[in-house]
């Protein structure tokens, strides 16, 4: 095949393998390095035969990166960390493999680079998870001065991290917990529409701005976003105001637990409590900061449209549960 190379780093992830098979319909070939090649066999169906390659590599062994971007025109790099465990650490992850797949992609001579940062991005944030993106932020544009950064809020779709995550509390819990209140802001974002979104960051010109904060058509509290999805899901539950210290106690009590439980995932991190004592949203246009629209979204889709069709499985009979007339 003599189609444009994209080489995407954590193309097996939630918000990868919508960027694969957006890159794949695009017309690019598209190479996929993983620590064990053998679990993404799933992605080669994503395109036609031959256009979906797996190969081999490790943030931590430069050679492994050096290889994986060999021929690559353009280079994706979707790596991130919700929370630590062992060597899976933020700044192994998000600061020092950053660097190297940016260093080892201009050595390459790749012509583009796209790296997905967060918004709340901060070398003086109180999270260590928004001071290491943004120090990844830094390092990739030390390396490659003309990557582009993209920032986009909490992203929902099907495997998402944070809808399913509390209609999955909601069903053993008689309370979700309304953190500081519930009042912290964000402006979800449809995972189709951040692949979409890297597609477009990939054919930018020279000229065109660098960093991209990505946020959906509406914004709301915290406590809105869990009204929402205990109607969805049709289980009555009490949102329990909890005030930022108390969570952030549980948050780091459930975090030392999991790393103690090989395969436990916390529902919740002291350093997630952090990150919700400030706004999710993007910031207004400037000159140095672009938005969705900027990068030819338009209409990105709504949670209301999405959302829904993936929360059935939560309600007491699934997919097949009635909800009383005159429920939304």
């Amino acid at each position: 095949m003599t189609a444009k190379l994209a080489v995407v780093f954590g193309g097996s992830g939630f918000v990868g393998r919508q960027t694969v098979r957006g890159l794949c319909k695009a017309g690019w070939r598209v190479r996929v390095p993983m620590r064990r090649p053998h679990l993404g066999v799933d992605l080669r169906v994503m395109g036609d035969v031959g256009q979906v390659q797996l190969a081999k590599a490790n943030l931590r062994d430069a050679a492994s990166i050096a290889s994986a971007v060999e021929g690559a025109e353009a280079v994706v790099n979707l790596v991130g960390l919700l929370f630590e465990k062992g060597r899976q650490n933020f700044a192994a992850l998000h600061v020092e493999g950053a660097g190297e797949i940016a260093r080892a992609s201009a050595a390459a001579g790749a012509r583009a680079m796209v790296q997905m940062s967060a918004l709340g991005a901060d070398p003086n944030a109180k999270s260590a998870y928004a001071r290491t993106k943004a120090a990844g932020e830094a390092a990739v544009r030390a390396a490659f001065p003309s990557a582009v950064i993209l920032r986009p809020s909490i992203i929902f779709g099907p495997e998402d991290n944070f809808f399913n995550q509390f209609a999955e509390m909601a069903r053993f819990s008689p309370f979700l917990p309304a953190i500081g209140g519930g009042v912290s802001r964000f402006q979800p974002i449809y995972v189709g529409d951040v692949a979409q979104a890297i597609r477009a960051a990939l054919e930018l010109g020279p000229s065109a701005k660098r960093i991209y904060e990505l946020g959906g058509p509406r914004v709301y509290r915290f406590d809105e976003l869990l009204r929402f999805i205990l109607r969805e899901i049709d289980r009555p539950r009490f949102l329990a105001p909890m005030p930022f210290a108390i969570a952030g106690l549980l948050g780091a009590a459930m975090d030392g637990a999991a790393r103690l439980v090989p395969g436990l995932a916390p529902p919740l991190t002291g350093d997630q409590v952090a990150l919700l004592r400030k706004d999710n949203v993007v910031a207004p246009a400037s000159d140095d900061i672009g938005l969705l629209s900027d990068l030819g979204i338009i209409r990105p889709e709504t949670v209301e449209a999405i959302v829904p069709a993936y929360l059935a499985k939560y309600r007491p009979q699934g997919q097949f549960h009635e909800r009383k007339t005159g429920e939304s």
